[in-house]
């Protein structure tokens, strides 16, 4: 079977099966370390690359690789290789193509852990990164120097949902001799094909969209043979892989993939267009609103405008930026406060004290990340409910 041939929606039920001799219409979920040879010379040949097969589940494991062969062939990659976390597939990344010397750029727009990766640990070891606007493809040009090896982007941005241009990002890239590297976290394949625009790679941190429902960590990095053959070789040795268990949840929340993207996107949009209304919100920032700087590239880039909408609070009299963030959070009921996103269940939370605390106060600024901005990811309640949860903001 072509598994090509069909509509996305289809692959997302449909890629990656594979059945054993007891027929079963579910993936397997192979619970084991290790797996037997038939000889000593089929032990060697595995081990050598000279046959295929598996051998030990830190690297090879039938479920994780019915994930790996689903999620590929929804993102249009040659190959995916599967880590233990969104933060491990972007270290994998880095450790699988880049060496002491070399030069990233990357967006200032990007998830607060990622900047401490880059600029706290990765520089320990000679990596040298340099921040730039994520609209402004001039900036990234002006970075490049013979050493860059990778451009590195969210897009949608966290928290602000921002949207860069990914073709144009990817040219740029590609005529300085670099790779494109697209964080797809916040859109998935059900929303945005990056591979399609041009990039090289495609990261996912699959505790998000992917699972759906709150339950696993776990990773992926997605792109060419060839440039997986470098990732795959470091988690093969640094261990940093996924759990055949945490891959069969994700196997799962890939089959409802489409259906629960356009449910979120829809509320989103909804509650969006609401918050706008409201005479205690600053400003909204979704890229379903025309609103938005970047609405007219996200509709040609995204197919909806995603489940991230993020706000920010006018201060009451004698309220800092910071107290009226906090006091809508605080009253609300319904809304989970917590960082994470992706789930059924909406979440909220104030990003300049939690996902992007440990970024400086200066760094925050120029990302403008403000202390009245709230961050919602809609989850699929009925969007009245979850209006009515943020009444502070109609007072």
């Amino acid at each position: 079977m072509n598994i090509n041939q069909y509509h996305t929606e289809t692959i997302s039920v449909r890629a990656g099966t594979q059945t054993t001799e007891f027929g079963e219409n579910s993936e397997a979920l192979f619970l084991n370390s290790s797996f037997r040879f038939a000889s000593a010379a089929q032990a060697a040949a595995r081990f050598s690359g000279a046959e295929h097969g598996n051998i030990y589940s830190r690297f090879t494991n039938p479920t994780v690789s019915m994930f790996q062969d689903k999620l590929a062939a929804l993102e249009g990659a040659e190959q995916c290789v599967a880590t233990s976390s969104g933060m491990s597939a972007i270290l994998a990344c880095v450790m699988g193509l880049c060496s002491t010397g070399d030069h990233i750029v990357a967006s200032r727009s990007i998830f607060g852990t990622s900047v401490q990766l880059f600029s706290n640990i990765l520089a320990r070891w000679g990596l040298q990164v340099t921040f730039v606007s994520l609209t402004n493809p001039a900036e990234w040009q002006a970075a490049l120097t013979p050493k860059t090896k990778l451009f590195f982007v969210e897009t949608p941005s966290n928290p602000l949902t921002e949207v860069g241009d990914i073709s144009v990002l990817a040219e740029i890239a590609h005529k300085g001799g670099a790779h494109l590297v697209v964080d797809n976290c916040f859109c998935t394949p059900a929303i945005q094909r990056p591979l399609a625009l041009s990039a090289d790679i495609i990261i996912h941190s699959a505790t998000k969209y992917i699972d759906g429902q709150g339950r696993c960590l776990g990773g992926a990095v997605l792109g060419s043979k060839a440039l997986m053959e470098s990732l795959y070789g470091f988690l093969r040795t640094a261990g940093v892989t996924m759990s055949a268990f945490n891959a069969w949840v994700f196997l799962k929340g890939l089959e409802t993939l489409h259906v629960r993207m356009e449910a979120h996107a829809k509320r989103a949009l909804a509650l969006a267009t609401w918050l706008e209304a409201q005479p205690q919100v600053a400003r909204v920032y979704y890229p379903g609103l025309t609103s938005h700087p970047q609405h007219t590239l996200a509709k040609q880039q995204q197919t909806s405008g995603g489940g991230i909408v993020s706000f920010e609070v006018k201060p009451k009299a004698g309220q800092s930026e910071q107290e009226a963030a906090w006091a809508l959070i605080d009253a609300t009921q319904l809304i989970s406060i917590t960082a994470n996103l992706g789930d059924a269940k909406s979440t909220i939370t104030h990003p300049a004290t939690t996902t992007h605390s440990r970024v400086s106060a200066e760094a925050r600024a120029e990302a403008g990340i403000k202390d009245n901005l709230v961050r919602i990811a809609v989850g699929l309640e009925h969007v009245d409910d979850l209006k009515a949860d943020l009444a502070l903001l109609t007072k």
